[in-house]
């Protein structure tokens, strides 16, 4: 178990460790480690990092986790304690002056023996960990030293802690619980408890890769790093001077032993290695574990970095070295950063912004660079119930996938795990910018001093970790605290509301706030994903923020919103949703793909209502089968089908499995119709007095296989969602806007594009088989306009009540314009195009006819044509059943006027067919729903 030289080089690329030739440092990643269970007679084979059930389904013990209902049976799995062994750990140096084990993950409770001594016990999956164990290897009898790792039951612990005599307790209904209780009581992914869209498998084991280091006398070795870039003069949370020159501070954690007298030095390279600008560190400042110093960089000597759609991504390599009185380097450190500023304004409407017609309040948006932008994204949940089997190439497959879907944002769910650095580095290199959130979500969390003590190290090392990444635009204390657990205290114990506020208040502002901003000055902090935002910042008090909960000015509009409506009546009703700044959390869920549930679940489950489809839908008031309640498992697919019974037509094909796929696919179609029309309204609210900057649905990506809210399924197949949204997140969009009450249809044209946008908007109504109607609203064809920067204009003002055509009636708008892209210095116009489409009437009731839809497939432009032959086609899907190959069309889910035909490119992510998936694919309108076969 010696470290090889290329998994050397390839941590000191990344910044990982310092650049010490006469360091010995033994990576203890890789398979020469036995997990075991003595109670159980288990013993197997198993690596580092890894989990439990990872290394029993390696060897065959268990089957596949995410097989059937293995999230029930394997229960046993996390009630058990399980114990890592590593084969004898060789090349150590025994005239070492200190030997330290370094983890970068243990998951959770872990008990570390060395030499056979028992070292230090764990409790925190998200914090790094180091212990000398000079001694117990000057002690050592072996020849070569075995580490061991025994680890608790997490929900054994859970349930323990929370028995103990005293322990804090919370009103009835405020703790959110889904498949084990007492997550709040520990630090570890409260989503492995189990969540309304994933498993509960609460695994075990070393998670993260883990080290042995020995040192001479005199050296150092950095286990974390922070570079923080910002403008001189710059404070959080407060939009900074964009002429002031750059400060560069850089800090570096370590253990062992420092000189006396040392400097740091810097260089600063682009991405081809040339040179910007080097020197030494000003104002160095050396503790007993941390090394700082800082300089400042000339803004003309660096390009900025900017977010997808708005700019380049421009990148640099910092080298920041530790060097000796006797010029001898004692620790280098490489991070690849980029100069730009992010902020989240939360600074109330000015005068400026009133002139302008903006509605009086606080904003509530971000700006990068010094510029406001409309944010386009998502929210990102674990993308595996297992984070060692996360990969980066899985990641890049799965960005590529934001990036090619129009957004530019996503907002990293609390709940979850910190990130790990590659996929900030992904993010990076994408422009997406990462809304990263401290591990708390949907309950109240105890605030006893060992409890903050632990957060406190939690969050100093991953706001240090992360901190140079310009991706990063936000940290939040949680998820759903102040807009849905002290709404919840007030319900239910009115009288405790101030109690357990100060209580939230000790964790995310005392605790957690001081973190963020004595670690950086390039970050925003909020506490609370959803809030109505500050009521005041004065960085003259110990805590700058106070929060403004519900202290409201009527006819002011103040913060974020987060919306769920399960009654799907609400399709279209714009009045059902919320007005604010800004929408970080929307959505309702959906069914995956026929393709995608075959690879976990046996051909006899494969309809709508087996037990094993019901039982992997996690959304109901239990939050799936719990082992204490099995009531109402259901809800999820019923409130599917009552939305697919209410808008479309009811597939009825006489083939089992195919009315599964054709009910999962519609159920899809309600899901993207929905979120399109939310996403249509918040862009909309750019230009309207609520001046609403950002839309962020819920969710991006599935962590397995079941009916959840993701846009992109397990093995990265899109849904019909992710097309939607890609279609509705264009520069430029034309949209219609319909109150079924009053019969008032408006369209309007919004744009995110920072200067002005000059078109023409056109507008045709057909019926069903594709004859041009007159529906007598005396509405004209065509109209031109011109759109301000992000912002919305309205092209067609009329009422659609009592029109002659009614059902049969759908109208086709078109939108043409010419504007510039952010950044763009190459003054080059472009023309952006949108189509959408409106019809009065639910769909179930429309009087569809066979579009006579045509593909093709030309094998030297390597794009598929479609073509509507007979009639409108609604809702017209590409699909394609390869397993192993995943792949996404250039457009999808679009409708088609009568004799309209679309070229539709396609990028393949993996193929396990050699190209044969092309033979597979087939199209299909709305209509196909309504045949039997």
């Amino acid at each position: 178990m010696t470290f090889s030289h290329s998994m050397k080089a390839a941590a000191l690329a990344a910044g990982l460790l310092p650049l010490v030739c006469s360091q010995n440092v033994v990576s203890l990643v890789g398979p020469d480690w036995t997990l075991s269970n003595d109670a159980l007679n288990v013993s197997v084979s198993a690596h580092l990092p890894s989990h439990a059930h990872l290394d029993l389904y390696a060897n065959q013990v268990i089957g596949d986790p995410y097989y059937g209902l293995n999230d029930f049976n394997l229960r046993w799995v996390a009630w058990s304690n399980w114990t890592y062994t590593s084969a004898p750990i060789s090349g150590l140096d025994s005239n070492a002056s200190s030997t330290w084990l370094l983890f970068n993950g243990l998951d959770t409770f872990a008990t570390i023996s060395f030499c056979g001594q028992e070292i230090a016990s764990t409790d925190n999956q998200f914090r790094q960990w180091w212990f000398d164990v000079s001694s117990a290897l000057a002690s050592c009898t072996e020849a070569a030293p075995v580490l061991s790792i025994d680890f608790g039951s997490a929900p054994k612990i859970a349930d323990a802690i929370a028995a103990e005599p005293g322990q804090e307790t919370w009103p009835t209904g405020v703790q959110q619980v889904f498949e084990f209780p007492n997550r709040w009581f520990i630090r570890k992914e409260q989503s492995d408890f189990g969540w309304d869209w994933g498993p509960a498998f609460a695994p075990a084991g070393p998670w993260k890769p883990a080290y042995v280091v020995q040192l001479a006398q005199s050296e150092v070795y950095v286990r974390n790093s922070i570079v923080d870039i910002y403008r001189e003069g710059q404070l959080n949370n407060i939009p900074p001077d964009q002429t002031a020159p750059w400060v560069v501070n850089a800090s570096l954690d370590y253990f062992g032993a420092a000189p006396n007298d040392f400097t740091l030095s810097y260089t600063l390279k682009d991405l081809e290695n040339n040179t910007v600008t080097s020197g030494s560190m000003s104002n160095v400042n050396c503790t007993n574990a941390t090394v700082t110093g800082s300089t400042i960089v000339d803004p003309s000597m660096v390009d900025l970095w900017w977010p997808n759609q708005l700019g380049p991504q421009t990148l640099y390599y910092m080298t920041i070295d530790l060097v000796s009185a006797s010029n001898t380097t004692m620790a280098s450190v490489t991070k690849r950063l980029g100069f730009r500023t992010i902020v989240l304004n939360e600074f109330p409407i000015s005068q400026a912004q009133l002139a302008q017609g903006i509605a009086p309040g606080n904003n509530w948006h971000f700006e990068v660079n010094g510029h406001e932008f409309y944010a386009k994204g998502s929210n990102f949940i674990p993308p595996d119930a297992f984070w060692p089997r996360v990969t980066e190439a899985k990641m890049d497959q799965l960005f590529n996938s934001v990036v090619d879907g129009n957004q530019n944002m996503l907002r990293v769910w609390a709940s979850g795990a910190y990130s790990p650095d590659f996929l900030y580095d992904l993010a990076d290199e994408k422009g997406i910018l990462l809304w990263s959130e401290f591990e708390f979500g949907d309950a109240l969390y105890p605030v006893n001093p060992s409890f903050l003590e632990n957060v406190r190290e939690e969050a100093e090392y991953n706001v240090r970790r992360v901190n140079h990444h310009p991706s990063l635009a936000l940290w939040a204390g949680g998820n759903e605290l102040e807009n849905l657990e002290l709404i919840l205290v007030n319900r239910s114990a009115p009288e405790g509301l101030p109690r357990y506020t100060a209580e939230y208040e000790t964790l995310f502002l005392h605790t957690l706030l001081p973190v963020v901003f004595g670690n950086s000055r390039s970050i925003s902090y909020t506490p609370s994903s959803t809030s109505n935002g500050w009521q005041s910042l004065n960085f003259s008090n110990p805590i700058p923020i106070v929060e403004r909960y519900y202290n409201l000015t009527p006819g002011s509009v103040y913060g974020e919103t987060d919306f769920y409506n399960y009654d799907p009546s609400v399709l279209y009703n714009d009045s059902a949703f919320p007005t604010g700044r800004f929408s970080n959390e929307f959505g309702y869920h959906s069914m995956p793909s026929i393709q995608s549930w075959r690879a976990q679940i046996s051909e006899t489950d494969l309809h709508f209502n087996s037990t094993t489809v019901v039982l992997r839908d996690h959304h109901n008031p239990q939050g799936g089968l719990s082992d204490s309640n099995t009531t109402n498992p259901d809800i999820g697919q019923a409130q599917m089908t009552e939305a697919v019974e209410l808008w479309y037509p009811i597939p009825n094909k006489t083939d089992s499995q195919a009315n599964f796929s054709a009910w999962c696919h519609a159920t899809q179609i309600f899901q993207a119709d929905l979120y399109v029309s939310e996403i249509e309204f918040y862009r909309r609210g750019s230009g309207l007095p609520n001046r609403q900057l950002g839309s962020l649905y819920w969710q991006l990506e599935d962590i397995w296989v079941a009916p959840t809210w993701a846009g992109i399924e397990y093995d990265g197949r899109w849904k019909v969602l992710h097309y939607a949204a890609k279609d509705i997140y264009e520069h430029v969009i034309i949209a219609p806007y319909w109150n079924i009450t009053t019969g008032n249809l408006s369209v309007w044209v919004t744009s995110d594009l920072w200067e002005p946008a000059s078109g023409t908007a056109t507008f045709t109504w057909y019926d069903w088989s594709g004859n041009e109607l007159d529906v007598g609203l005396n509405t004209s064809s065509s109209v031109d306009f011109t759109v301000g920067a992000i912002n919305s204009t309205k092209v067609l003002q009329t009422f659609a009540t009592g029109m002659a055509a009614g059902t049969n009636a759908i109208l086709k708008m078109d939108v043409t314009a010419t504007g510039s892209l952010p950044n763009d210095n190459t003054n080059t116009t472009h023309t952006f195009r949108h189509e959408n489409w409106f019809h009065p009437t639910a769909l179930r009731d429309a009087q569809l006819v066979d579009p006579g839809l045509q593909l093709s497939y030309s094998n030297s432009t390597k794009n598929f044509t479609v073509s509507a032959t007979t009639g409108v086609a609604a809702w017209v899907y590409l699909d394609y059943d390869q397993p192993g190959t995943v792949l996404n069309f250039d457009s999808n889910a679009f409708w088609l006027a009568p004799n309209q035909t679309r070229e539709v490119g396609y990028t393949v992510k993996t193929d396990a067919s050699d190209g044969a998936w092309v033979d597979t694919v087939t199209v299909q309108s709305l209509w196909n729903q309504t045949l039997s076969t």
